[in-house]
């Protein structure tokens, strides 16, 4: 993966620009919103790359004007982040989950952690925006526990330095637990950088199956993949 920018090893020469990279299928619904949230990072420099798994309800047509790049994958996360990684042109990159609202200052808390940090990369506090009380218990435990283990959850906006990227063997190819696998990769060189700022996802997967079944079939599968379990045959179990 190349990337463009001042990276030198030294904290005062850390990047000043992001490569936003964002996969989606299916969000027509909803990506003018997350998009909207993106623009005043567009004006400051950054790149937001949309990668679209052949959404049949039209995400790349709405998203393309608000973008600087929409790029076509096979559909799932870990290989739609993958391909938009070979459009990104900056030397660090935000993977951010298309019904996801960032502050309109995101992009100014990243640079700021991977100027001041050792990290190299990290992530963001995360709120549902489902309104019912036991999500604010669901989100709370996410965030203490990602900064306990030092595991991030997609859900989370993961940043990292394209160079840190690299060292950690770049996505993982896998059709479910990205997110896990490239955390405990990148665990191995540092721990992350844990902003309180916050970002804001859909609470919609939890209210659809259920907030109990939701977490308990999260944690199983989390158990299972930390055992061995096959990706492939995970993936299935979780749709």
């Amino acid at each position: 993966m190349m990337l463009t920018g001042e990276v030198t090893g030294m904290a005062s020469a850390r990047p000043f620009a992001l490569s936003i990279i964002i996969p989606a299928l299916n969000e027509a619904a909803r990506i003018e919103r997350t998009l909207d949230c993106l623009q005043a990072m567009r004006r400051r420099g950054s790149q937001v790359i949309l990668v679209d798994g052949n959404s049949t309800d039209g995400t790349a047509a709405v998203a393309a004007p608000l973008v600087d790049c929409v790029v076509t994958a096979t559909p799932g996360r870990a290989s739609q982040m993958r391909a938009g990684l070979s459009a990104a042109r900056h030397a660090a990159i935000w993977f951010l989950h298309a019904d996801t609202l960032a502050p309109r200052n995101a992009d100014v808390a990243i640079r700021t952690a991977l100027q001041e940090e050792t990290a190299g990369w990290g992530r963001f506090d995360v709120r549902l925006d489902g309104r019912r009380p036991v999500f604010r218990l669901v989100e709370r435990l996410m965030n203490w526990r990602s900064c306990l283990t030092g595991i991030c959850t997609g859900d989370q906006g993961i940043f990292v330095l394209g160079e840190l990227l690299d060292r950690a063997g770049g996505m993982p190819d896998l059709p479910l637990m990205e997110d896990i696998e490239l955390s405990k990769r990148l665990r191995r060189l540092s721990a992350p950088c844990c902003l309180s700022e916050v970002i804001v996802t859909s609470s919609r997967r939890w209210e659809t199956r259920g907030i109990v079944r939701t977490i308990l079939l999260m944690w199983a599968l989390r158990a299972a993949y930390a055992l061995g379990g096959d990706p492939q045959r995970l993936a299935r179990l979780y749709r």
